[in-house]
């Protein structure tokens, strides 16, 4: 018998559809529901529904049950349908009456939302440490080949010289603006729903913004009937945060693919980190960058998925929010592998030098000797012609002295201000202040 039934067993096909696969996902978010009960079991005692020995009693066995998560012995069984029932039915098997008391002051439906904000939070951590290492790593490989040069390409079109320090710097930067989408999403998430109860508040006189320095959030969700709102709305920023990396890293994934083509040769890997063909001895399958691209794809409908769930849902909790979980865990785990994998194989890159010198990219330098002849007191647009008729002609021959100098250009990356930059975004997610917290509670 569930937690909440009176004495009425539910349908056995009922419950199977109803359950789906809560007790599989909620066991990713097991850790972060004892923190929740640690937090709300010392904020009753400071209203008086606990006694200081229940407190004690209670916070032991939660710390138990918390090392027993993170050692992996810990089980949502088959006669319970998610973790808070497990982690409250395993307290008061353990400890008697005084774990039938940690539920006062809140529901399942305030529960499971911070829960999902804590595992968020912990999630956004390592989606920002992954996205970090892989931002480390282009700006590296754009300093190491800054003087390489390739071909820039608009309309897939040979268009102007660029480099691997442009091409490798580019992608880095892009990961700053990513990430700021990203802290937006933290700060959605680092606002605590607890004790909004079933979305109406408790007649209880709770103490939310204890437990918000308990858990470590910057603020309160004070609004309880948007606190439950904020359920679908929380995932899609994330969404959102996610699919903006997951865009930079399909784009990137996509160039590899056409740098790493025989008529490109760009770029090459080691033998053992591409695969081959059944029948074509000579094949190097860029496999890894093919599945990132797919994968990252994937990841940019995500926003679009949780928005069908839920826009036109009204206020208030209802179960098509369970579902959110089925889409948003996975990939989670997905972007943090692209992230992971992606690094990985920049780390074992090969760059070919001195690939301009063919003569197939000379027109690439047209746009240089324009500018050279309008440095020379030509006006543009003449200069513009002059080298567009030589082109058609055929006598136009190539200047390929770069002159690049501004800022964001081939001969001045400013890798160190794009570095900044990301030091500046990320100095603002202030992870230290939750970790202190949350070490504290189990302290």
């Amino acid at each position: 018998m569930k937690i909440w039934q009176k004495n009425i067993d539910v349908n056995k096909d009922i419950e199977t559809f109803t359950v789906g696969k809560d007790r599989e996902l909620d066991l990713e978010m097991a850790a972060f529901d004892v923190l929740g009960s640690l937090a709300h079991v010392e904020m009753l005692e400071s209203i008086g529904l606990l006694t200081a020995e229940e407190l004690v009693i209670i916070q032991k066995e939660l710390k138990n049950i918390y090392s027993e998560i993170e050692a992996g012995n810990f089980v949502i069984e088959q006669t319970v349908e998610d973790v808070h029932s497990q982690v409250e039915w395993l307290l008061t098997q353990r400890i008697g009456e005084a774990g039938k008391k940690i539920h006062s002051g809140r529901s399942r439906n305030d529960q499971v939302l911070v829960d999902l904000k804590l595992f968020f939070r912990h999630k956004i951590e390592e989606m920002v440490g992954n996205t970090n290492t892989l931002f480390q790593q282009l700006l590296q490989l754009s300093e190491t080949h800054k003087d390489k040069l390739l071909p820039g390409y608009t309309h897939l079109q040979i268009a102007m010289p660029s480099s691997f320090g442009l091409w490798f710097g580019a992608y880095a930067e892009s990961l700053v603006d990513d990430l700021e989408v990203m802290l937006a999403a933290w700060k959605v998430c680092n606002k605590n729903p607890l004790g909004s109860a079933a979305g109406y508040g408790s007649s209880f006189p709770l103490n939310r913004t204890m437990t918000t320095n308990l858990l470590g959030f910057e603020s309160l969700n004070y609004n309880v009937v948007y606190a439950q709102m904020g359920r679908g709305k929380t995932e899609r920023i994330l969404a959102q945060a996610m699919s903006s990396v997951a865009a930079s890293l399909a784009k990137m994934a996509m160039d590899v693919c056409l740098f790493i083509n025989q008529n490109f040769a760009f770029i090459t890997f080691p033998d053992e980190l591409t695969t081959g063909s059944s029948i074509m001895p000579h094949k190097k399958n860029p496999d890894v960058f093919e599945l990132i691209r797919s994968r990252c794809n994937k990841i940019q409908a995500l926003p679009n998925e949780i928005a069908m769930m839920t826009t036109n849902l009204p206020s208030g909790y209802h179960r098509d929010l369970q579902l959110l979980k089925e889409n948003l865990f996975p990939a989670i785990t997905s972007l943090n592998e692209c992230l992971t994998m992606a690094t990985f194989m920049l780390q074992n890159i090969s760059i070919k030098s001195d690939i301009l010198t063919d003569k197939k990219y000379a027109y690439l330098f047209s746009v240089e000797v324009v500018n050279e002849l309008a440095l020379k007191g030509l006006p543009f647009r003449e200069a513009y012609k002059v080298v567009g008729e030589s082109i058609e002609q055929g006598t136009f021959k190539p200047s390929m002295e770069l002159n690049h100098t501004h800022e964001g250009s081939i001969g001045n990356l400013c890798n160190a201000e794009i570095s900044a930059m990301m030091d500046e975004v990320l100095s603002q997610f202030k992870f230290e202040k939750t970790n202190e917290a949350i070490d504290q509670l189990l302290a």
